[in-house]
């Protein structure tokens, strides 16, 4: 009998419930009085059971009343999302926006364009990851997602179709008690070889045969940024760091940046990457200009 169930009579049960009375129902659905009543004795008839108490001028729910109240606005929410996110796709809106992100790109640039983008397209989905080295490319070539934002360099991916984002730049730092931060003028390799450097690792296979920017000939690898930044904080070594993660620790004489003969930092390019011929929705797109807007604007300092 549930065939016969349908999202006109949750409505008219919705409208009753909140209005009080079968009148401001109708009045609300425009549709006159009789209508109403006899759609919910209807949905009476079709779930074998007893909605409303008719005892009295207004109607009160039932306990069973209250229990189907609560489902049938589930379900008509879901059926508006349905819609909702249908009619996105016809507007070439993806149905679900997936993307990984290197942890490298500034936070909170990155979380503004998606506060931004979750006020333009309320009803998107969103998956994102954060990855370092080879992960949002993995990500990508697994099919989790549909874009990532990540040096191309790290890879070398010739497969792919990228275009540069932005560049990230990146400068030496030490805790401000290690020893090197006493050590004056620009700093060789061979003054650097006997202190640990502290080095990102790559949980996928991609990058493991990269070994550039690598000085000292002790090394200690870390999985993930943030655990990086905290060792180095505490003075276990030195290392490269994106410029924005670490100045506000150089400001505050936590940090000491290095001075090296052989580079004095350098710049990280940001690529936005996708499979080869395939483009992204509305939203997407969207997203790539809003975080393009932000980075001219808000640029890294140098």
């Amino acid at each position: 009998m549930l065939d016969r169930l349908t999202l006109d009579q949750l409505r008219v049960l919705v409208a009753v419930a909140e209005t009080g009375s079968f009148s401001a129902a109708a009045r609300r659905l425009g549709r006159v009085q009789s209508a109403i009543s006899q759609s919910v004795q209807t949905l009476e008839a079709v779930l074998e059971v007893q909605l409303f108490a008719r005892k009295g001028k207004t109607p009160q729910l039932t306990e069973a009343g209250r229990v189907i109240l609560a489902g049938a606005q589930h379900l008509i929410q879901g059926a508006e999302m349905l819609r909702t996110r249908a009619e996105s796709i016809a507007a070439d809106i993806e149905p679900e926006l997936t993307l990984a992100v290197d942890a490298m790109f500034p936070s909170p640039v990155l979380m503004a364009s998606l506060k931004a983008l979750a006020a333009e397209f309320p009803c998107l989905p969103v998956t994102l990851f954060t990855e370092g080295l080879g992960g949002p490319e993995q990500r990508l070539r697994d099919g989790v997602v549909k874009l990532a934002i990540y040096p191309l360099m790290t890879t070398r991916a010739e497969d792919l179709d990228a275009e540069l984002l932005t560049a990230i730049p990146m400068v030496p730092v030490v805790a401000a008690g290690h020893p090197l931060a006493a050590e004056h003028g620009p700093l060789s390799r061979e003054q650097l070889e006997p202190h640990v450097q502290l080095v990102l690792t790559d949980r996928t296979p991609l990058t493991h045969n990269t070994r550039g920017g690598i000085f000292s000939l002790r090394i200690w690898r870390f999985a993930d940024l943030a655990t990086r930044l905290d060792y180095l904080l505490a003075g276990f070594g030195w290392c490269n760091m994106p410029l924005h993660s670490v100045e506000q620790h150089i400001v505050a004489g936590r940090l000491h940046r290095l001075r090296l003969k052989e580079t004095d930092g350098f710049e990280f390019p940001i690529d936005v990457v996708q499979a080869r011929g395939r483009r992204p929705g509305r939203a997407g797109r969207w997203l790539l200009d809003d975080l393009r807007r932000r980075l001219v604007i808000n640029p890294s300092p140098p």
